[in-house]
C-alpha cells in the first residue's frame, strides 16, 4: 500500500446524521480514549466549530494542548482538520470525517492523507494511525449508540 493512498475507516452507526456529527465534534472528550491523550485524563477535548478553529485537549490543571486545526466545518455532513496529536504541527496530516444518511442510520467515513510528506516516518505513522483510529472509532461508536447527549457540557 502506497503512502499516497488515503487511510480510510468506514462504519455505520444507528443514529441520525446530526447526532452522529455532534457526538464526534462536541463530545469528543466523552469517547476519546484517555490513554491516547497528552494529559492521560483530560478535563475536555473539543473542536472549535469553524474553519480555523482548534482541536483542543484541556487538562484538569487548566493546560491546553492543540491537536489540530479545523480546515472545514460543514455541519452536519463533514469536518476536516489538520491533525498532529503527539507531533509537531509541521508534521500534520489531513483528516476528513463525513456523515451520510444510510437507511435508518449514518455512514461515517474517516479519510486521512499526507503520510507521504513525512518521509521515512510516513510508513510507521500510517500504521500507527490504522491501529489508533480502530480503537478510537470503537469508542465513538459505543458512545454515539449509547445515547450520548450532544447537549451535555
Amino acid at each position: 500500500m502506497s503512502l499516497e493512498e488515503p487511510l480510510r475507516v468506514r462504519f455505520d452507526v444507528q443514529v441520525g446524521v446530526e447526532h452522529a456529527f455532534r457526538v464526534w465534534t462536541r463530545l469528543t472528550g466523552l469517547w476519546w480514549p484517555k490513554g491516547h491523550t497528552l494529559t492521560g485524563d483530560p478535563d475536555n477535548v473539543s473542536f472549535e466549530p469553524y474553519a480555523g478553529g482548534r482541536i483542543v485537549e484541556r487538562g484538569k490543571d487548566g493546560s491546553e494542548h492543540v491537536w489540530g486545526e479545523v480546515t472545514a466545518w460543514e455541519e452536519p455532513r463533514a469536518v476536516s482538520f489538520r491533525w498532529h496529536l503527539f507531533f509537531d504541527p509541521a508534521e500534520a496530516t489531513h483528516v476528513t470525517v463525513t456523515f451520510e444518511p444510510d437507511g435508518d442510520g449514518t455512514r461515517v467515513e474517516l479519510t486521512q492523507t499526507g503520510f507521504e510528506a513525512l518521509g521515512e516516518a510516513g510508513p510507521e505513522r500510517r500504521a500507527g494511525n490504522v491501529r489508533g483510529w480502530a480503537a478510537t472509532t470503537a469508542g465513538y461508536r459505543a458512545a454515539v449508540e449509547s445515547g450520548a447527549d450532544a447537549d451535555e457540557p
